[in-house]
């Protein structure tokens, strides 16, 4: 364990705040990124991020570049965390080094009547998540550090939704204030359903995220739409905060792009995002025109779900995919940088019309168009159109996919597949931190006069 430092801002010593976080590097992905870039701002706006995460835990994809990101000086507190996934992967034919997907993503395809028992043990179980274990010693271990060490306020960062049952478990007995960060719906969650829930399990997980919402003294989420659902619980108690870009990430002076018409995805792909019409369109297009053909090239940087391959291969676009397992963050937003047509893909669930995948912010950086199929009328449309980024295509209207695939094609023809986008600013990563130091000045303030 590092020791504490401490900072001076405007010659007045930093308030503290302990941010619980499951996800920390090297682990990579969009979960890890929220909170090391909003720890990399928090200083300037008069507050010391400690971070309270797992020695151990189970990381989807490993991103050293991410490192580059962490505050000097600040203070990491490691425990270790048992988790169940050395049996997970016995009983499903996993390697023990192999890496489980995240959102029921599958790269290979496995015996289906085994994977679903795993998931339904996962759902009822395992209730809010399999980081359940780390939650009472998690809590014990906090309760006594914080008695020595003491903070001023708490952020719990989920999912996994155990990050939030710890703090609630420390506020409970050392009166903390402190704020619930999802980056995601609990019992709304897009896959929610899926996890073949008991009538107690669902009744469990639902008492846990109300009890959450109504506890702690500020909710924050990433949406208005999913704002508006937490609204509903706790008394307009809930305030949104996106996701967002760190300017330090991208050159300022690409000015070269990869050649042809490529589509550009980054990040994973599951089934339930497999954009099955956009296959279909891309595949009849090609037949249909021969410069179409020529130009088209589909990209995909991330891990994508078996039923991914499957689709492209059933379209006959196999011979146009170059598809990378994973990047470094760092050679990611230089890829997005060069991409001429970023692919944004939303799944056909409940919850689409709050769904603003995180890689949204980044696209906005890298200044390409946006292709966005998805839904006009959700909060990740609203976000393109405002800054003038791309165009969005409903996702189940094969006819608008088409009209804006040949718009896009109709620009790099001309040479003038570009953007002027608007107001983005207010999405890097430095005004996200501000908004955060703003609540928990807030709740401290609140706190305070107690």
């Amino acid at each position: 364990m590092q020791d504490v430092i401490i900072l001076t801002l405007h010659n007045s010593v930093l308030k503290k705040v302990l941010i619980i976080t499951y996800y920390w590097p090297p682990s990579g992905g969009v979960a890890v990124q929220r909170w090391v870039k909003m720890s990399k701002f928090l200083r300037e706006f008069g507050w010391e991020p400690v971070i309270y995460t797992a020695e151990n835990a189970e990381m989807p994809v490993v991103d050293h570049s991410l490192e580059a990101s962490i505050p000097e000086g600040i203070t990491v507190i490691k425990q270790p965390i048992w988790e169940p996934y050395d049996l997970y992967k016995r009983f499903l034919g996993y390697k023990k080094q192999e890496k489980i997907g995240a959102g029921f993503l599958q790269e290979k395809k496995k015996h289906g009547a085994l994977q679903k028992f795993s998931i339904w043990v996962r759902g009822n179980f395992f209730i809010p998540d399999a980081r359940k274990f780390w939650i009472k010693p998690s809590v014990k271990f906090l309760s006594a550090y914080l008695k020595k060490n003491p903070v001023d306020a708490i952020i719990s960062s989920g999912p996994p939704h155990s990050m939030h049952l710890i703090a609630m478990g420390v506020k409970d007995k050392l009166n903390i204030p402190w704020v619930a960060d999802f980056r995601d719906p609990w019992t709304k969650i897009d896959y929610y359903n899926e996890l073949n829930l008991s009538n107690y399990a669902d009744k469990k997980h639902h008492f846990l995220e109300q009890k959450v919402l109504r506890k702690a003294d500020k909710v924050v989420t990433v949406s208005k739409h999913w704002a508006a659902d937490f609204n509903i619980i706790n008394n307009n108690n809930t305030k949104v905060i996106t996701n967002g870009f760190d300017d330090d990430d991208f050159n300022k002076n690409v000015d070269v792009i990869d050649p042809g018409f490529i589509l550009h995805h980054s990040g994973m792909i599951n089934k339930a995002r497999n954009p099955e019409l956009l296959w279909q369109v891309l595949s009849e297009l090609r037949m249909e025109n021969e410069d179409f053909n020529n130009a088209l090239k589909i990209q995909l940087t991330g891990n994508i779900d078996f039923t991914v391959a499957e689709s492209i291969s059933r379209n006959k676009l196999q011979d146009k995919l170059v598809h990378v397992d994973h990047l470094p963050h760092n050679e990611a937003v230089q890829a997005m940088q060069r991409s001429p047509v970023l692919l944004l893909l939303l799944n056909d669930s409940h919850d689409i019309l709050g769904r603003i995948p995180a890689k949204l912010f980044e696209y906005l950086a890298a200044k390409r168009p946006v292709l966005v199929i998805g839904n006009a009328a959700g909060d990740a449309a609203a976000i393109i159109q405002e800054t003038n980024a791309g165009v969005v295509a409903e996702m189940n209207n094969k006819n608008d996919i088409k009209e804006k695939i040949l718009f896009l094609f109709g620009q790099y023809k001309s040479g003038q597949l570009k953007i002027n986008s608007l107001g983005i600013e207010k999405y890097a990563r430095k005004e996200n931190a501000k908004s955060f130091a703003e609540i928990l000045d807030g709740i401290y303030n609140t706190s305070a006069k107690i």
